[in-house]
């Protein structure tokens, strides 16, 4: 398993948080490479076991696990931190159970890690509703 946990390359490092098959990574990895940027994932999690093994055929690395059970002293030092963590606790289709929902409460483990490593910036897709969601100050959480 490559985790690709090196502190001192250059360019930028970021981590890709609930990654699925890797569409942030192939984003974000288009974007610098189009603006002379090196990037580097140096960290990536999922939980769903079908996306970790085309994760793994996609990029050669295989993404850690469940993030309760990831110490954000386990995360490295990056500059962009990138999540698209599940949506359904927050749409409008939903049940709208937000925070009282089991994968609403994820939304904390982004803060916990954002609060630990300070990346320069974050990208964070989820749905319209999350924006509002306590009259805005969940957001601030972060």
């Amino acid at each position: 398993m490559n985790t690709r946990n090196n502190h001192n390359c250059a360019g930028l490092r970021y981590i890709d948080l609930f990654c699925g098959i890797g569409g942030f990574r192939l984003a974000i990895e288009d974007v610098c490479r189009k603006n002379g940027v090196q990037a580097e994932c140096v960290f990536s999690c999922e939980i769903d076991e079908e996306c970790r093994k085309s994760y793994l055929a996609n990029f050669s690395d295989l993404p850690h696990g469940d993030i309760t059970q990831i110490s954000e002293k386990a995360v490295p030092d990056h500059e962009i931190l990138l999540a698209g963590f599940p949506y359904q606790p927050f749409s409008i289709i939903g049940k709208r159970k937000g925070f009282e929902d089991t994968r609403g409460t994820l939304f904390f483990d982004i803060a916990r890690i954002i609060q630990a490593k300070q990346p320069t910036a974050f990208v964070l897709e989820n749905v319209k509703l999350l924006s509002g969601h306590n009259q805005g100050k969940t957001l601030v959480t972060c």
